[in-house]
């Protein structure tokens, strides 16, 4: 039945008010359901808000018939000056990886073993959506708290802007709802909702969104919820969580998304059970087939244990289930036309092609610029302006030129030259014989370097530096502020405030960052100096090797040579830097001026070394150190550390996503440990 809407007046009787207003709540939520859930509307959009708004007419007349669960209180907080913190009571876990059939075979061999004879496991699978992890907490059937996923133990509290997305219920449906249950899943944006958003964005001088996923993500973290009700947002809903007791008794997976979808939530209609590892393998290829189109990024897809009772055999290894993959696919491919060639210069003056493009959507994203590495690549792609190119996003992040088509090339297309001077400074470009990359010869009165500098010193993998971005580089290099890294200590809240879009409260986190950014370790020291060829892996060599700047500076070419993985260009290259006084006078500055520091290891004597004469290698994801700084421990114990495993491997350790150095291992008989097992090593 359909609740009349075309009245006019209210009732003047509050019972018929309350009738009315249950059966409009009735009638709109259903056909919520049936538009947003779905995908099947039974009314045409002018019928649906009519009814919408007969039902918003009747609770500005009676507002006390207005519940928290109306699907006119979608939108009603206030803005946020922040966001809480949530504990998840249950942590949201991220997934092993694979890419290949093999090592998803590999994968099903490892659960195997741990299964006990008899054992049968079966699958359920399920796209991997490109979008943001959520949970939803109902208590009495009622949405309570939303929350990201944030580190998978603590997240966001996010619940006034979840409550916008109309494919969310605030209330759930049928009689065997649980009277508290989590819901997980992931929120994402509609490919045609994302382009449909641009073009309005575009035609208004609004900024456009740069990709479905950012998109996504940006959306849930407005503070005010009426900005993200104007975002076209979906969720796809895939596991519970556990609150007080188990929240679902079914004893499989396909019968909880059974469960999930009868609760009226939106289950992904490509999630199947699958009775062996060879139907895995069909579904991970009819859903590459038809990737393209569906109205949604993915990136792969999920294969689960089906069985709970397996799956709690199974365990987990830290923060990852062994019970379940994801099988990420190749990155995607698309044609586009090269419009132009450009020169940017990089930190140490390395000169690199990138390819403008004609705008081209692939891999979720709008690209209009794709890396060249190097006139060598250049000249081996045959690449020239006005040439059509198939482009791809490789690991689905940074766009590639793979391929040019000569068919179709215009008679006026253009080659492309390593310019004679660099296009920042205008210093001499030389390369060498000996090297692939040609370089500005400016070092740093070029701003280009300077600028690249400055921002490796701050990135992630070097000291961190939040809020130090390429906007307030240019202006700090523009302004005169900063010359190198040690000048970024002595800026002072003054001096920040006077800069575009710096108020005193994002001065006061910058400087505040650059403070805690004191307390690092001396491979982080190491790698954000920016020697040549000195990434994260050897700067943590080295550092386990020198323990303080003092000794490191005293090296000499002989005995740099003898740490493990520095061979004789890199031993050079730390030579080098280190007899320019301008280089050595910055890292004195830096660690005995400005006071950058670090814990200082024991030294460990070395008939005392543990470890030492032992072979070790690495693979997989750790989650509780990085691979430098297990890389580290390891050498700083004795051991070395190869890439490949060989008859001459000790140990192999070997965590999520160890592919062929694992099997490899296995075949040769020599010991694996998983995380857990590495750490009680290092710990004993």
């Amino acid at each position: 039945m359909v609740a009349e809407a075309g009245a006019t007046g209210e009732p003047g009787d509050p019972l018929a008010a309350r009738r009315e207003v249950e059966t409009l709540r009735e009638e709109v939520n259903h056909h919520l359901h049936r538009y947003f859930v779905l995908d099947d509307p039974e009314l045409p959009d002018s019928e649906y808000d009519a009814l919408y708004d007969r039902l918003v007419a009747l609770e500005a007349a009676h507002p006390e018939l207005v519940t928290p669960d109306s699907p006119t209180q979608r939108v009603g907080a206030a803005p946020a000056s922040t966001f809480v913190e949530v504990r998840h009571d249950t942590p949201m876990l991220s997934l092993d990886k694979c890419t290949s059939i093999e090592e998803l075979a590999a994968w099903e061999t490892r659960c195997r073993r741990l299964l006990d004879e008899g054992d049968e496991p079966d699958y359920f699978c399920e796209p991997k959506i490109d979008g943001v992890a959520v949970s939803l907490v109902y208590r009495d059937a009622r949405l309570v708290r939303a929350a990201t996923r944030g580190d998978g133990t603590t997240g966001e509290d996010i619940t006034a802007n979840v409550r916008t997305i109309r494919a969310v219920p605030l209330k759930l449906a049928g009689r065997d709802v649980p009277p508290a249950v989590e819901v997980r899943g992931e929120v994402y944006m509609p490919l045609s909702g994302f382009r449909r958003f641009n073009e309005w964005a575009t035609a208004q001088g609004e900024r456009t969104i740069v990709n479905p996923r950012n998109g996504a993500a940006g959306s849930l973290r407005q503070l005010d919820p009426a900005v993200t009700a104007t975002r076209p947002l979906s969720m796809f809903c895939y596991s519970i969580g556990e609150i007080g007791e188990r929240a679902s008794h079914e004893s499989r997976h396909s019968a909880v998304m059974e469960a999930l979808r009868g609760w009226g939530l939106r289950v992904n209609p490509w999630g199947r059970r699958q009775a062996s590892l060879e139907d895995c393998a069909k579904y991970v290829n009819e859903l590459l087939a038809v990737r393209d189109g569906l109205d949604y990024a993915i990136d792969g897809a999920v294969i689960k244990v089906d069985d709970f009772s397996l799956r709690d055999k199974l365990g987990q290894v830290t923060r990852k289930p062994r019970w379940a993959i994801a099988y990420k696919y190749p990155a995607e491919e698309a044609s586009t036309v090269v419009e132009d060639v450009d020169f940017q210069v990089g930190r140490t003056g390395a000169i690199t092609p990138v390819a403008k493009l004609a705008p081209v959507f692939v891999g979720g994203v709008t690209v209009s610029n794709a890396t060249l590495h190097n006139m060598d690549e250049v000249q081996r792609l045959d690449l020239h302006v006005g040439d059509t190119v198939f482009v791809h996003r490789a690991g689905d992040v940074i766009p590639q030129v793979t391929k040019v088509v000569l068919s179709k090339r215009p008679s006026d297309a253009r080659a492309v030259h390593l310019p004679s001077h660099c296009p920042v400074c205008g210093s001499a470009i030389e390369r060498f014989e000996d090297e692939v990359v040609a370089r500005c010869n400016g070092g740093l009165k070029c701003q280009a370097q300077r600028k690249e500098r400055l921002r490796h010193f701050a990135s992630r993998h070097a000291l961190d530096i939040e809020g130090l971005g390429d906007k307030l580089i240019d202006q700090l290099l523009g302004e005169g502020l900063v010359d190198n890294p040690a000048d970024l200590y002595r800026l002072t809240a003054e001096q920040l405030g006077g800069l575009e879009r710096m108020g005193a409260k994002s001065a006061d986190n910058l400087l505040a960052a650059l403070d805690t950014s004191k307390r690092t370790t001396f491979a982080r020291f190491i790698h954000a100096l920016g020697i040549r060829e000195v990434g994260e892996t050897t700067a943590a060599t080295v550092a386990a090797r020198f323990r303080t700047l003092d000794r490191l500076l005293e090296a000499e070419l002989e005995t740099l040579q003898e740490v493990e993985d520095v061979g004789p260009v890199v031993a050079a290259r730390i030579v080098e830097f280190f007899a320019d006084e301008a280089n050595r006078g910055l890292a004195r500055e830096l660690h005995e001026t400005i006071g950058i520091a670090w814990e200082v290891p024991a030294e460990v004597p070395g008939e005392s070394l543990p470890l030492r004469g032992q072979t070790w290698v690495l693979t997989g994801t750790l989650e509780a150190m990085s691979r430098n700084d297990a890389k580290a421990r390891l050498t700083g114990l004795g051991a070395k550390v190869a890439s490949s495993v060989s008859k001459n491997t000790t140990v192999v350790v070997a965590g999520p996503g160890a592919g062929s150095k694992r099997t490899r291992a296995e075949e040769l008989g020599i010991e694996i440990l998983d995380e857990e097992e590495f750490l009680a090593r290092l710990a004993g």
